[in-house]
């Protein structure tokens, strides 16, 4: 470890000594000011000028009265409000029985949770077309082969508004279910066993004891799926456009069709935007809320509930739930990878491997799209956990003025959706003095954008856990704060560090809502590939690409799962 550098007789260290800790982390500062601000700035000057550059205050009226934005902005809440109820209705029990119940195989029903996790929502939507369209869904056929029915006959229609927040309610439900069943799991066994010494039955002890103390989790979660409900575009896209309606972020992505009315978008954007802010800042609130204080020291195991004869009818009653997120669209996707026709049920007959062969040697797009999401996930995933781990190091050791302020940018993103960011960077990088359209820089910064919160968030609490003794034996021994970082703390954040990178490299694989407003021929990814196949009707090459696309994913959580502390902080954003 080097010394600091001894003064001349000018009484300054020599130049190329000097510590240029503080002018790089001033850097990184204004870059993370800019990745955030920018954008935002640009929707706010779009959507209160015209297109002379003139206020005015027309975007913000024609949103409120022309019918063509009202009914969107409507069906968009009735879809959200429906999705976070059915969430509640099915996520809460759920939890409870993987947490606090003796049902078997809970581990295997919370690790199959997660699997929704994993699955894009535009693949799961797509998925649900296979199974559900009204004349060629696998179901559709099933149910009028087994009751005789005529060729008119529906069981589901997945083209209606019911049918897309069916869809949408499969891959929000995990997000209730982890805060609920993390908040169970937390909750004290000595409470439950007061309430049973004062004669409670177990049912009274968790109607009044149990569920209180895990309501503040509950709602937080009915928070989240409202959010997710809102400002997803994917399964909307796919779904609500052949029906023939809009949600508020289809809406926003018409606006940039030909001809383009940037100002309508940025107008449309930004009640997106704000109700998004009040919405995390609500959940904030409710989560911080405490129930219940624990004096003393460790508390006792969970006490579970003996559910006796119901024990298999529960499990059966979790997997029934599952086959809606996981099951039956993954044996849709798979049904559609390798027969002949995408509709046409599989077996040894119709096997094929014609769908592979097509998809990966002659789809003249796959090569590029696949190249292009690499890069970028590559190039996202090392750039997103260097900015983090420098901002995380700024602001858990206190080490600059304004700390605070830049924890607050670092996590400000999160409160952006990915439609109304890929909104923002057009706006900003279509035009001097730095034109990045057209190029994959604005997708590395869109996704950069949209990861770091949770990579800042993941690696703040490393920091937070690890002792600052050896970083001060660094600084008393004369090393600089940047060599400090990169010599004796890095080394040390080591795990934290893989599984943040490979936390951000599948988001960026996945993500969609940022990407299909930026995108250009040249810079297509994986996620807008499949998105323009599913214009183009090409089911079965759709789930060739969905399929290899989970299998990537699956392949890097798993990995990146048998790193010491990844699962704790994983948070993944729906597109």
């Amino acid at each position: 470890m080097t010394r600091e550098p001894v003064p001349g007789r000018s009484g300054r260290a020599s130049p190329a000594r000097r510590d240029l800790s503080a002018a790089v982390m001033a850097a990184f500062a204004v870059v993370l000011c800019l990745l955030v601000t920018l954008p935002i700035g640009w929707i706010v000057v779009f959507a209160f000028t015209d297109r002379d550059r003139s206020f005015t205050l027309a975007n913000f009226r024609t949103l409120l009265t022309d019918p063509v934005f009202v009914e969107p902005l409507l069906t968009t809440f009735i879809i959200a409000a429906s999705v976070s109820l059915m969430c509640c209705l099915f996520a809460a029990p759920l939890g409870w029985l993987v947490a606090r119940t003796d049902m078997p195989l809970r581990r295997t029903i919370r690790i199959l949770v997660t699997a929704s996790f994993v699955t894009p929502p535009f693949l799961g939507a797509v998925a649900w077309e296979l199974l559900a369209a009204p004349n060629s869904g696998l179901l559709n056929q099933l149910y009028r082969a087994v009751t005789g029915a005529g060729a008119d006959a529906v069981l589901f229609d997945i083209y209606t508004l019911w049918g897309l927040i069916f869809v949408i309610s499969c891959y929000t439900f995990p997000y209730v279910f982890v805060l609920v069943a993390n908040a169970l799991d937390r909750v004290p066994s000595e409470l439950e066993d007061a309430s049973a010494m004062l004669g409670g039955s177990a049912w009274r002890t968790a109607r009044r004891v149990t569920i209180p103390l895990a309501l503040p989790a509950l709602l937080a979660g009915t928070l989240v799926a409202f959010l997710q409900a809102m400002t997803l575009f994917g399964s909307p896209a796919i779904l609500a456009l052949p029906a023939g309606f809009h949600t508020m972020t289809t809406k926003i992505w018409t606006l940039f069709q030909f001809p383009p009315k940037p100002e309508l978008a940025a107008a449309a954007s930004l009640p997106l935007l704000l109700l998004t802010v009040v919405l995390l800042r609500a959940q904030a609130v409710v989560l911080g809320r405490r129930s219940y204080a624990v004096v003393g020291g460790k508390t006792g195991a969970p006490r579970l509930v003996r559910l006796g004869l119901l024990r298999w009818p529960a499990v059966l009653l979790c997997f029934a739930v599952l086959c809606m997120p996981v099951f039956l669209p993954y044996g849709a996707l798979l049904n559609a990878a390798f027969s002949r026709l995408p509709s046409e049920l599989l077996t040894l007959d119709t096997f094929t491997l014609h769908n592979v062969r097509f998809v990966f040697l002659e789809l003249s797009a796959t090569k590029l799209a696949m190249k292009n999401t690499f890069l970028l996930g590559v190039l996202a995933a090392t750039c997103a956990t260097l900015l983090a781990v420098v901002v995380a190091y700024l602001t858990a050791r206190a080490a600059v003025p304004g700390h605070k302020m830049l924890g607050f940018l670092a996590t400000a993103p999160i409160a952006i959706p990915g439609i109304v960011l890929g909104v923002g960077l057009f706006l900003a990088y279509t035009r001097g003095p730095v034109v990045l359209y057209g190029t994959l820089w604005i997708l590395l910064l869109a996704y950069v954008t949209i990861e770091l919160p949770a990579a800042y968030q993941q690696l703040q609490a490393a920091f937070r856990a690890l002792a600052p003794e050896l970083e001060e034996a660094g600084r008393v021994l004369g090393a600089s704060r940047m060599r400090t970082l990169r010599d004796i703390t890095a080394p040390l954040l080591g795990p934290s560090l893989v599984a943040t990178w490979c936390f951000v490299f599948v988001a960026v694989v996945r993500e969609l809502s940022a990407a299909v407003i930026l995108f250009t021929s040249e810079t297509k990814v994986l996620s807008v590939l499949i998105f323009d196949l599913k214009e183009s009707g090409d089911l079965a090459a759709i789930a060739v690409l969905g399929l290899s696309m989970l299998i990537l994913t699956a392949a890097v959580i798993v990995a990146a799962n048998r790193i010491p502390g990844f699962g704790a902080g994983m948070r993944l954003r729906n597109n």
